[in-house]
C-alpha cells in the first residue's frame, strides 16, 4: 500500500470512528487507539504535506487565526420563527394552516426539541464541507469555516450514496451541560474566567478569530434542516430529510418525533417539559413544523416568518430579589428609559443585576418603591423584566421613584411628548452625549453599516473624548488617533480602520436605517428605499409623498420629513457621502416597474420558482402580492392545486397565468429566474 492509499484508509478510519464517538455515541475502540490512529495520521501528512486534503481530520485542530470574519450571503435566508405560549395560539396556528392549503387531508407535522445555541448554515460539495456561516441577520451572516470545523460533531466529509452534488444543511451549535460544566471546573483549575452559560459559551467560542481557542471549546451539534440543495434529491417530508441526514453523517435530534394532529403534538410539548431537565441541554421550547415538504411550499413565508412552522415557547425562568435603585438611561432618539438595579440574582442561566422598567407607566402600574422585594422574568436571550412585586416583603423604610427633571446626561429639560408614554430630553442628539452614543453605536450596528469592532467601550472614548461627534466623524479617524485610545493597539486600530473602511459600500435600505430617524425601521427603510430608488428624491419628499409609501402612516411620514428638514441631519448626510459612502443602485433603479398600482395573488403550488422568490420578484416590479383575490385584483397566477381562489378569479373575469406563462413574463420584463 502506497503512501496515499495509507493515508485514505486512515481518514477513512478515523472519520467513521469519529463518527460513532461523537454522533452515534457508541464508540467501537478505545480513546488510546483513536489517539494512536489520529498519532500515525499527524507523522504521516507531516512527512507529506503535499497529500493533506482539506477533509482530513488533522483539520480539525484549527487553522491559523483570522484578522476578521468575511461576511456570506445567505443562498436561502434564514428566517425566524412566529412563537406560542399557550395551545390556543398553537390551535389557531393549525387552523391558519389548513385555511390556507388546497388540501389538507394529509396534514402532519414533527415536532423536536428548540435548542438553546447558536444557529449555522454548513454547505457541502460533492461530499465535502466548504462553508460554514451563523445566522447574521437572516440574508447574511459571517464565515465561521474555521471554527466550525474543529467541531468533532459536524462531518468534514460525508458518508454513503446518494449524496446532492450541493446543498446546505442548518442546525444549532451548543454546549451539553455536563461538558460546559467540566470545562468551568477545568478553567477554574487553571485560574482562568469560566464561560458565564452555554449558550454564551457557544456564542464566544464561535467568535473566537483564533480557531485553535475553538477547538478547546466542548461545542457539538444537532442538525435540523436542509436550506436548499442542487440535484435529483427529491425527499417528501422533514422527517424522510433528517433520517437521510444522518444517514449521511449527521447527528439529529433523538427527540424529533412525527405526529398526527394537534392533540399529538399537545402531548409531545407535555412530555418534553416534563423531561426537560434531563435533556443534558439547554431548551427554550419546542419547534412544530408541517412534515410535508409540499405543503410547505404552498404555505410559504411572511415577511422573515415561514408559515409552517410554530416555537411554542416554555414559561420564563423567574426569580425574587431586591431593587436596589432606578437609574435613566438616555436613548437614540433622547427617549429616557428607567432601568432596574438589583440586587444580583441567578436566573435564566444567568446572574441579573438589573432590568428593563420600559418607561414611567410601567413603574406606576407596578406600584414599585426602590428597596421592594422583585419578580424577575428571564427567558433564553430576552432582556430580564421586572414581573411584579412582593407587597408582602416591602420593607418600611421603601421609597417613591422620582422622575428626573432634566436629562441625566446633557442636563437638558425633561419632556413628555402629547400622546407619548415616554419621557424625553429637549436637547438634540447634537447637543446630548447619550444620544450621540446611542446614534453611533446604532449607525454602526449589524442592520445598518455593520462596523465589526466598534464596540460600546470604544464609541464611549471617542464621543467622551471629543474625537467622534457624530457618524461622519468615524470616517476621519486614523491609526495615530485610535492608537491613543484605552486598550487599543495598533494592531487593533489597524482592523478597526479596515472595518470603518468595508462599511462604506453599503446599501440604501442600510444606509436610511443607519441615520437613526425615528419610527423607521429596517422594514420601512427598505420600503423607503424601494419607493423612492434614490437618497435625493427622499430628501426632498413632502408628506404627502412620503404617506403613499406602504406601511408609512401620517406620523412615520412626519418623523421622516422632519429629519430631511433638519439643517444638522443635512450635513452629518453629506459628510458621510463626501467620505465615500455608496451603494449600489436599487434593483427598481434598472429594473422597470410595469406593475406599480397593481395587484397579483398567487395561488396553488409553483414547482419552478418557489412563492417566496415570486413574490419578491413581482415586488421588485411594483406589484402588490395579496392573499386573497376580489374585484381589485389584477392578475392570478395559478400553479397546480390552485381551487377556490382559481374559481372566485374565473367569476369576477380577471386575468389568470399559469407558471409557465409567468416565468415568460417575469423573462421579458428582465428578472431572473431560477434554471432547471
Amino acid at each position: 500500500m502506497d503512501v496515499e492509499e495509507q493515508l485514505s484508509s486512515l481518514r477513512a478510519r478515523l472519520h467513521y470512528h469519529n463518527h460513532c464517538y461523537h454522533v452515534l455515541d457508541a464508540p467501537e475502540i478505545a480513546d488510546a487507539e483513536y489517539d494512536a490512529l489520529f498519532d500515525q495520521l499527524l507523522s504521516l501528512e507531516a512527512a507529506y504535506p503535499h497529500f493533506v486534503t482539506a477533509d482530513s481530520p488533522s483539520q480539525r485542530v484549527g487553522a491559523p487565526p483570522a484578522a476578521q470574519f468575511e461576511k456570506i450571503q445567505h443562498r436561502q435566508p434564514m428566517l425566524s420563527l412566529d412563537k406560542s405560549t399557550d395551545t390556543d395560539e398553537l390551535r389557531d396556528w393549525v387552523q391558519r394552516c389548513r385555511n390556507r392549503l388546497v388540501d389538507a387531508s394529509g396534514l402532519s407535522f414533527t415536532c423536536e426539541p428548540k435548542i438553546d445555541g447558536i444557529a449555522v448554515a454548513l454547505t457541502y460539495r460533492r461530499g465535502l464541507l466548504v462553508a460554514a456561516a451563523t445566522r447574521g441577520d437572516g440574508s447574511t451572516g459571517e464565515n465561521i469555516l474555521a471554527n466550525v470545523k474543529t467541531i468533532a460533531a459536524v462531518p468534514l466529509k460525508l458518508m454513503g450514496e446518494d449524496i446532492p452534488p450541493a446543498f446546505e444543511v442548518r442546525g444549532e451549535i451548543y454546549m451539553a451541560h455536563e461538558d460546559f460544566h467540566a470545562f468551568n471546573k477545568a478553567a477554574e483549575q487553571r485560574q482562568q474566567k469560566p464561560l458565564l452559560n452555554p449558550r454564551n459559551g457557544a456564542a464566544g467560542s464561535l467568535r473566537q478569530l483564533d480557531s485553535k481557542v475553538t477547538a478547546r471549546r466542548p461545542l457539538t451539534m444537532f442538525c435540523y434542516s436542509v436550506g436548499w440543495f442542487e440535484g435529483d434529491w427529491q425527499p417528501g417530508t422533514h422527517a424522510q430529510v433528517l433520517r437521510q441526514l444522518a444517514l449521511w453523517g449527521f447527528r439529529t435530534n433523538p427527540m424529533t418525533e412525527e405526529v398526527a394532529d394537534l392533540d399529538s403534538c399537545v402531548d409531545y410539548i407535555q412530555r418534553l417539559r416534563d423531561a426537560r431537565d434531563s435533556l443534558g441541554y439547554d431548551i427554550d421550547g419546542i419547534v412544530v413544523k408541517v412534515n410535508q415538504l409540499d405543503l410547505q411550499q404552498q404555505l410559504g413565508n411572511v415577511t422573515r416568518k415561514p408559515r409552517w412552522a410554530m416555537a411554542f415557547k416554555y414559561p420564563a425562568e423567574e426569580a425574587i430579589t431586591q431593587l436596589t435603585g432606578v437609574d435613566f438611561q438616555v436613548g437614540r432618539t433622547g427617549a429616557i428609559t428607567p432601568v432596574a438595579r438589583l440586587q444580583p440574582v441567578f436566573v435564566g442561566g444567568v446572574t441579573v443585576t438589573n432590568a428593563t422598567l420600559h418607561n414611567m407607566d410601567e413603574i406606576q402600574r407596578l406600584g414599585l418603591r426602590v428597596g421592594d422585594q422583585v419578580m424577575i422574568r428571564r427567558a433564553g436571550d430576552v432582556i430580564p423584566q421586572v414581573r411584579g412585586v412582593v407587597l408582602s416583603k416591602r420593607p418600611a423604610d421603601a421609597s417613591e421613584v422620582v422622575i428626573p427633571q432634566n436629562c441625566p446626561s446633557c442636563g437638558g429639560v425633561v419632556r413628555r411628548p402629547e400622546g407619548e408614554i415616554v419621557i424625553r430630553c429637549s436637547a438634540s442628539s447634537h447637543l446630548c452625549p447619550a444620544q450621540r452614543k446611542e446614534s453611533i453605536r446604532h449607525f454602526a450596528s449589524r442592520l445598518a453599516l455593520d462596523i465589526d469592532g466598534l464596540g460600546d467601550k470604544i464609541i464611549e472614548q471617542l464621543v467622551d473624548t471629543g474625537l467622534v461627534t457624530d457618524a461622519a466623524d468615524l470616517f476621519a479617524l486614523n491609526v495615530e488617533v485610535l492608537s491613543r485610545l484605552e486598550r487599543m493597539a495598533q494592531k487593533s486600530a489597524d482592523n478597526l480602520l479596515r472595518a470603518i473602511n468595508a462599511s462604506k459600500l453599503t446599501t440604501l435600505p442600510r444606509f436610511i436605517y443607519a441615520l437613526g430617524i425615528r419610527e423607521v425601521g429596517e422594514a420601512t427603510a427598505r420600503a423607503l428605499a424601494v419607493h423612492f430608488h434614490d437618497l435625493v428624491y427622499l430628501r426632498s419628499a413632502d408628506l404627502e409623498q412620503l404617506e403613499v409609501v406602504a406601511d408609512v402612516g401620517p406620523v412615520v411620514a412626519k418623523s421622516v420629513y422632519d429629519y430631511f428638514r433638519d439643517s444638522e441631519n443635512l450635513r452629518v448626510i453629506d459628510a458621510l457621502l463626501a467620505h465615500g459612502i455608496s451603494w449600489e443602485p436599487m434593483q427598481s433603479d434598472v429594473v422597470a416597474q410595469p406593475l406599480k398600482d397593481q395587484t397579483w395573488v398567487l395561488t396553488g403550488a409553483l414547482e419552478v420558482m418557489p412563492r417566496n422568490q415570486a413574490k419578491s420578484a413581482l415586488q421588485s416590479l411594483g406589484a402588490k402580492v395579496a392573499g386573497s383575490v376580489s374585484s381589485k385584483t389584477s392578475v392570478v397566477v395559478a400553479g397546480p392545486g390552485a381551487g377556490s381562489k382559481l374559481a372566485k378569479a374565473a367569476a369576477l373575469d380577471i386575468r389568470v397565468l399559469d407558471e409557465q406563462q409567468f416565468l415568460a413574463f417575469l423573462q421579458e420584463t428582465g428578472v431572473d429566474i431560477p434554471s432547471d
